[in-house]
């Protein structure tokens, strides 16, 4: 009895790889993301800018002291009640870096009770 030998044909890959190529270079070729800018268009610069703080900001300094626009504020609940009814569903703080991270969350939680709806902390990079 001669047994015959079954060859496994394989699959030709090599017709897989050209067909996923041509394809790749299609999309490449044809499929644009965003319209190229005028290439007389000089976009603005604002490295040069100095940050600046929002004006409606409570500063926490490093030695305890609290200033709303550079005048000295008692405490932050009397820095609540003094804003403006449409400034106190957001109240922001700047606190120094120096600042200790006990100090910041008292004072988070001393506006939340005063009625703050959020208290949000600025930082540097929100100001560049």
């Amino acid at each position: 009895m001669n047994r015959r030998r079954t060859r496994s044909e394989r699959e030709p890959t090599i017709a897989l790889i050209n067909i996923v190529f041509l394809m790749l270079i299609f999309f490449l070729v044809a499929g644009t993301l965003a319209k190229p800018l005028d290439k007389d268009l000089r976009l603005v610069r604002t490295a040069d800018l100095a940050g600046a703080a929002p004006a409606d900001a409570l500063v926490l300094h490093a030695d305890g002291r609290m200033t709303y626009g550079g005048v000295a504020v008692a405490s932050a609940a009397d820095f609540f009640a003094g804003l403006p009814e449409p400034a106190r569903t957001i109240v922001r703080i700047i606190p120094d870096r120096d600042l200790p991270a006990a100090t910041l969350v008292a004072h988070g939680r001393a506006l939340r009770a005063a009625g703050a709806d959020r208290v949000v902390i600025v930082t540097e990079q929100g100001l560049q």
